[in-house]
């Protein structure tokens, strides 16, 4: 990266908005931590949720996903049903220059309580709001809290940019917004 890592992460985000809103310096006190890490960024979740059931006893397919195996929440918090999880989103809002790649992995706060986010890639390219799948693996409900720190993304910088973007190929989940269900 050549700069120190939070210095490229506040120039990245200043010249390209990679992070927006883009926090500098890490909000600790009283919450799950977010804001600039020292080799990343610590994301916030938003307070629209949509909570797995399995009410009508559906079958889960990515190819025709049925969104009736989801109840919509809007809250402070969340509780994940045990051995359960949560679709959510961030609330920052990434746009990954053709030389950035990002990884999203789960904070050890929650890894430490059970609640697990499986690693997404964020591909050179990409913009949108980041779409999360937040599982409890607990035999006990889980809490997860609204506008707090719940994963940190790391940046790699390529030597150079990529020959095909994310945006080049027209990604399926380009400029998603909210929480965006399985697509094909």
């Amino acid at each position: 990266m050549g700069l120190k890592a939070d210095s490229w992460i506040k120039r990245m985000s200043l010249e390209h908005r990679m992070i927006d809103p883009f926090i500098e310096g890490q909000v600790r006190e009283g919450v799950i931590s977010y804001g600039v890490s020292s080799y990343g960024y610590d994301i916030r979740i938003a307070d629209e949720f949509k909570v797995f059931t399995n009410v009508n006893t559906t079958i889960v397919d990515p190819k025709a996903f049925d969104p009736g195996t989801y109840v919509d929440i809007k809250g402070d918090v969340c509780i994940i049903p045990p051995n359960s999880f949560v679709l959510a989103h961030s609330i920052e809002t990434m746009r990954m220059p053709r030389n950035v790649t990002g990884i999203v992995l789960c904070k050890s706060t929650y890894i430490r309580a059970g609640v697990l986010i499986p690693t997404t890639v964020l591909e050179a390219g990409w913009e949108g709001i980041i779409t999360l799948e937040i599982s409890n693996v607990t035999p006990l409900p889980a809490k997860i809290y609204a506008r707090e720190g719940i994963a940190q993304v790391l940046f790699f910088e390529g030597d150079e940019t990529c020959d095909t973007s994310y945006a080049d190929r027209k990604g399926k989940y380009q400029n998603q917004k909210g929480v965006v269900l399985p697509r094909v």
